[in-house]
């Protein structure tokens, strides 16, 4: 059973990976590498951004390590890309020995799931940012968004599985509270890109993910389910 989650989350994460990188060297690093015009045309070497009462400012310092425009950053993308797809990967593989999708279509549900879950859902609070967009602390804002990714998971789950109407109202209720707390949010909302370059890239960031997801999901799906025919029929 390890070995068959472990070569399902290997496949799987890979090529989700590679499409996810592929997606977003056509459609979302453009966006980024121009909304960095903006902030690098700052005159300042080190800006500093002013967050809300209680809260440390942050630098950009002029001298920190960036990947280099062309194949350093294809490749640290693409790293970061297969880390994250393969957790997810591994992730999804374990549900399914819990609840093991009949039929491959079923796993373009689970996809969704993880979309609404991890990306979904944390964005309705905490928008995809371009380069030299204001923002709240970083530690609370990782920890809303770990929060509402648990909230969601657990009620996505209660309504997809539970039978009884009142937990599925509980699942929604779940769902709800992070976003009722409201995510941390900077004092003064600013960004140096113009906004049509922001709308470009939330929704690039949307569909980009949802591609990803899909892909994830439905060929976590067959793999996992080709394992098992492949043991059962062995």
């Amino acid at each position: 059973m390890i070995k068959r989650i472990a070569q399902t989350a290997g496949f799987s994460g890979l090529l989700a990976a590679l499409l996810l990188t592929l997606l977003q060297s056509f459609w979302v690093s453009p966006l980024i590498l121009q909304a960095e015009t903006y902030e690098k045309a700052e005159p300042a070497a080190v800006e500093v951004h002013e967050h809300a009462a209680g809260t440390a400012a942050h630098t950009h310092d002029a001298e920190a390590w960036e990947p280099e425009d062309g194949w350093q950053r294809v490749v640290s993308t693409t790293g970061g890309n297969l880390v994250v797809a393969v957790g997810f990967a591994l992730m999804l593989a374990g549900l399914y020995t819990l609840r093991a999708p009949t039929k491959t279509s079923q796993g373009l549900l689970w996809g969704l799931a993880g979309y609404a879950t991890f990306v979904l859902a944390p964005t309705l609070g905490l928008p995809p940012e371009l380069p030299g967009t204001a923002a709240a602390d970083l530690a609370q804002r990782q920890l809303w968004w770990i929060g509402t990714a648990a909230s969601t998971a657990v009620g996505i789950a209660l309504i997809a599985f539970s039978r009884h109407w009142l937990m599925k109202l509980l699942g929604v209720a779940i769902i709800a509270v992070p976003h009722v707390i409201g995510a941390p949010q900077p004092e003064v909302h600013s960004m140096l890109a113009p906004e049509a370059l922001e709308a470009q890239f939330k929704i690039a960031s949307q569909l980009t993910n949802v591609a990803f997801w899909l892909a994830l999901g439905l060929i976590s799906a067959w793999l996992f389910r080709r394992k098992h025919d492949g043991q059962y029929h062995a």
